[in-house]
């Protein structure tokens, strides 16, 4: 009988050692959740873009603080990694405004030689192509439940200072040929028309010499959803192409004419509206630029 008793004092005794011996066991076969956790950065090349933000003046940041976004104090709320999805993030509200524009945006501007800051740019004769993988991330609605609108690309044009000067303005600005829209889902696309086929050189200078074209909306929708954009240009010509599927081609006289006309790229975030609670997110996975 003594026997049996101090047999049982002794598996009583026994029992939380072989609890921890299990609970470490487990501990170190079975996986951590979060040790599978595996954190991404965009492999987003900032060498030759500016941002302008939706504060101060606006607000820009060029090379080589640009590279530094992840720590600089002025982009952080603005330009930040999604590290989970391997993103760029670009938010922006109404605010601060650029000249000629009503609208705020966190957006990329192209820089073909950050040292003079956008004083060279391309025509459409020199070409260019941007490509990027991209998605809505949050965006506001409007008082009836519609989505707010923003422009996620585009291609700007400018003038020469001769051109400018010849003008008489007081600035280099020069109309979007080009901008792409993420509306409702839809990707809708808008480009320029000369009014006057007809304008003189000095004439087709002047920003009111064009207007819009009734644009173009893909049928995919992209909802909030990872998708690819490429702009391609070449001398009288521009195609854009959604996800290596559809795409619309622009090769008639309104491009030939544009072609008088410096442009840059542009990508990120423009959000279309005034209201005052309003706010935007895109994500950008990947984006490329390239003059041959």
């Amino acid at each position: 009988m003594l026997k049996r008793k101090s047999y049982y004092i002794l598996l009583f005794l026994m029992i939380p050692f072989v609890l921890i011996v299990e609970s470490c066991h487990k501990n170190n076969d079975e996986p951590n959740v979060e040790d599978d956790v595996r954190y991404e950065v965009p492999e987003i090349d900032l060498s030759n873009w500016k941002v302008t933000l939706p504060i101060g003046n606006p607000s820009e940041v060029l090379p080589p603080e640009i590279l530094d976004y992840a720590t600089n104090e002025t982009l952080k709320p603005f330009m930040y990694n999604d590290s989970i999805e391997g993103a760029l993030v670009f938010y922006t509200y109404p605010e601060a405004t650029t000249t000629n524009t009503a609208y705020s945006r966190t957006e990329l501007r192209e820089l073909m030689n950050p040292e003079d800051k956008g004083e060279t740019n391309w025509t459409f004769a020199q070409g260019g192509s941007m490509k990027g993988t991209l998605a809505m991330s949050d965006i506001s609605k409007d008082d009836e439940g519609e989505y707010h609108r923003a422009i996620i690309m585009q291609i700007h044009g400018r003038l020469t200072d001769e051109q400018r000067d010849l003008i008489g303005e007081n600035d280099n600005n020069a109309p979007p040929m080009l901008k792409i829209y993420w509306t409702d889902g839809f990707v809708r696309v808008k480009t320029k028309v000369l009014k006057d086929l007809n304008a003189s050189y000095e004439d087709l200078l002047e920003t009111d010499a064009w207007g819009d074209d009734d644009g173009h909306t893909f049928s995919e929708s992209v909802g909030f959803e990872q998708f690819t954009l490429e702009v391609i240009v070449t001398d009288g010509r521009m195609e854009v192409i959604l996800n290596d599927n559809e795409s619309v081609v622009y090769d008639d006289i309104h491009i030939e004419k544009w072609g008088v006309f410096e442009n840059y790229f542009k990508a990120g975030n423009y959000l279309v509206t005034k209201d005052s609670d309003a706010f935007s997110k895109v994500k950008y996975f990947e984006l490329e630029v390239n003059h041959d």
